[in-house]
């Protein structure tokens, strides 16, 4: 596959597109299928375009930071089966849940988990509910 920055001699618009081969650029320009997006000409030429040059400290660095984010997910999975063996999962009822635990009209000896938009988060917040949120990793194996 090859990538050309195309030009319309028309309406001077540019765009980029996908070929299997040079040559079959040629093909459909020659076969005038190439038209603009901006105004249906078929005058469509390629323009001059930059190799993309690989730099090496920039994989390098990618790599840094993917060992991070790998790290980053394994500690938050290990907070997840924490909080999976040692709570209840509610769902959705999280924030009425919450406010009856808080306003002692349920009594719970385990803590609870689930789902609340950031409005509900906030408004237990002002309430003066001790609520946290979590980024949540969904399991792969769904």
């Amino acid at each position: 596959m090859i990538k050309y920055r195309l030009i319309c001699k028309d309406c001077n618009s540019t765009f980029d597109s996908w070929f299997a081969s040079s040559e079959e650029y040629e093909k459909l320009k020659r076969n005038k299928f190439l038209n603009c997006h901006q105004c249906s000409s078929d005058r469509i030429d390629k323009t001059l375009m930059a190799p993309k040059i690989i730099n090496q400290s920039k994989i390098a660095h990618s790599e840094k930071n993917s060992k991070k984010l790998n790290n980053l997910n394994k500690t938050i999975r290990k907070y997840q089966k924490f909080i999976k063996n040692n709570f209840e999962y509610v769902g959705k009822n999280f924030a009425y849940e919450a406010r009856a635990i808080h306003y002692n009209e349920k009594k719970k000896n385990k803590g609870i988990y689930g789902t609340a938009s950031n409005d509900e988060m906030k408004e237990l917040r002002d309430e003066g509910v001790k609520v946290e949120m979590i980024p949540w990793l969904e399991d792969k194996n769904n």
